[in-house]
């Protein structure tokens, strides 16, 4: 257990005492290391009390651990490279069940070839950085996906770049993510698979960009050569910002149930170069802002097995050039607007 008491900090592994004076990041290390080595089942750390963190520094966390921050991690200065307040490298089993973290991390949390990952509830309230960053990008074999990664609610406010981003995920779960004013993505998925998202709620991610409340890329829900429907979305909520939904470079294999987008100040919808994607499969509503769009780039394959419909599309318009493969549009209601479609 780690306790702050006035400007120090207590950090003790049952009776023994393994670090007392003024810095929360190393009384936290020095609890994280105190754990037993060679563990195959996890051990845990409580964090008690609010303390600062400088951006070029981090806490490692080790493999079979669960940190349980009740408090916040204000960080401070700046940092280089993929120093983060929480991050670990090449690590299995870790548990993260609560933290908050305020102030101008590079990432808040950075997890690089880590498997069997969860993390419970994530409050971001930064200026800077990127919130959370998962991938397997220490591997030389790409494909080698991490795998069995749990995130049960992030609520990120006042990054510079994503809320959430995944890049060579394999077995994917997230709750619900709520972006506001981020940068960039409030959720992006990269070369992602089997996936299942509950909701993303963004208000004004990726203002003046073309990111996305919900984004889409690298071959996300490709599966070998083909778009097999593997990633499923409850919800997508987008109020202003860049785009609300966007699927790009030869990704797919996707279903969205429920759409609520309005004031996008960029494409409501835009989906390039993608496959097998269906837009409100239950139901949804698109109001203002941007178009909702079908292209292609011609470096990639053209798009195909598209289906957008259960929409009421207001004051906007429902676009297709060029003609993609399979494309379907139904059960669309347009109240002043066009749809210019090749179906």
């Amino acid at each position: 257990m780690v306790t702050r008491s006035g400007s120090s900090w207590v950090a003790q592994n049952g009776a023994r005492s393994v670090y007392s004076g003024g810095d929360m990041r190393a009384a936290v290390q020095a609890a994280l290391d105190s754990l037993r080595s060679g563990r195959t089942t996890k051990e845990s750390v409580l964090v008690q009390g609010s303390g600062t963190m400088t951006a070029g520094s981090r806490l490692s966390v080790p493999s079979y651990t669960v940190l349980n921050v009740c408090g916040t991690i204000d960080v401070t200065g700046s940092g280089s490279g993929d120093m983060a307040p929480i991050y670990a490298r090449g690590r299995t089993d870790i548990e993260i069940p609560n933290v908050t973290i305020s102030g101008t991390p590079l990432y808040a949390m950075f997890f690089r070839d880590v498997e069997n990952l969860r993390l419970g509830r994530v409050a971001l309230r930064v200026s800077s950085g990127l919130g959370i960053r998962i991938d397997n990008h220490g591997r030389s074999d790409r494909s080698d996906k991490v795998t069995n990664i749990d995130i049960d609610h992030v609520d990120a406010e006042g990054t510079s770049s994503h809320a959430v981003e995944t890049y060579g995920v394999d077995d994917l779960r997230i709750g619900t993510v709520i972006a506001r004013d981020v940068g960039e993505c409030g959720l992006l998925l990269n070369d992602t698979t089997n996936a299942e998202i509950g909701k993303v709620d963004a208000v004004n991610a990726g203002a003046g960009t073309g990111y996305a409340a919900f984004r889409l890329a690298n071959r996300a829900g490709r599966i070998g050569s083909s778009y097999p429907t593997n990633i499923r979305v409850g919800e997508v909520i987008a109020r202003g910002g860049g785009r609300g939904i966007f699927c790009v470079s030869e990704s797919g294999g996707v279903t969205i149930d429920r759409i609520d987008l309005a004031d996008t100040g960029s494409n409501a919808i835009l989906l390039e170069n993608c496959h097998n994607v269906n837009i409100a499969a239950a139901s949804g509503k698109v109001t203002g802002g941007g178009d909702i769009r079908l292209a292609a780039r011609a470096e990639f394959e053209n798009s195909s097995d598209i289906t957008i419909q259960n929409l009421t599309v207001t004051n906007t318009a429902v676009n297709e050039n060029p003609c993609a493969t399979n494309s379907t549009f139904r059960n669309l209601t347009l109240v002043n607007s066009r749809e210019n479609t090749c179906d």
